[in-house]
């Protein structure tokens, strides 16, 4: 296939190209319009590394694909299940976990953070937590990365969809895009020398 303007797509099954991405940007934020792409590009991740993952599931898609036997788990595999009201708490185990060892960190997702957290004040937390996350993670060449269901909106960029709000991104954070054509997931990167990869 081929897009217009478009980078020449490069072949990355080992997922060789874009573990170099995310160890290069932290946090990485992962975007894409469907779930299912979302939840493929993840599992096919995690299941190049050697290292644990840390897998902060808000919004219980990648649980409920595990305990319906449609994806299996790890062994290295990690997940947390924080809510409003024990995020703290959730968070401090992380934190002591990534500043130890090196990890992945998947924190899935952006939408989740939203649906958790309905104010500004509180989202603005939670970002600053990703922040605090992604400093300990370079101590230990772990990576962060943060999923969202998104879409491109004039003027704004891209926002969580639904809901329309403006995803909150700092100028260290890496920006990616997954999507899929009939045979295989295409993994391209925000700005001018940007990247794109082909997963078959």
């Amino acid at each position: 296939m081929v897009l217009d303007k478009s980078p020449e797509l490069i072949l990355d099954n080992s997922f060789e190209h874009i573990k170099n991405e995310f160890e290069s940007n932290i946090p990485s934020l992962v975007l894409c319009s469907e779930p299912f792409h979302k939840a493929e590009f993840l599992y096919r991740l995690m299941n190049s590394i050697e290292i644990p993952t840390i897998y902060v599931d808000l919004d219980l898609l990648y649980t409920g694909y595990v305990e319906s036997g449609m994806i299996k788990k790890k062994n290295n595999v990690i997940i947390f299940h924080p809510e409003k009201e024990n995020w703290e708490k959730k968070l401090v185990k992380i934190i002591s976990k990534v500043s130890k060892e090196k990890f992945l960190v998947v924190i899935d997702s952006f939408n989740g953070v939203y649906n958790m957290f309905d104010d500004l004040e509180s989202a603005r937390f939670v970002n600053s937590c990703i922040m605090l996350l992604s400093s300990l993670a370079n101590q230990t060449n772990s990576s962060v990365i943060v999923t969202g269901m998104a879409r491109k909106k004039e003027n704004l960029g891209w926002v969580i969809s639904p809901g329309g709000k403006q995803i909150i991104k700092s100028e260290k954070t890496g920006v990616y895009f997954i999507k899929k054509n009939p045979n295989y997931l295409i993994f391209t990167m925000e700005g001018s020398n940007s990247k794109a990869f082909k997963i078959e």
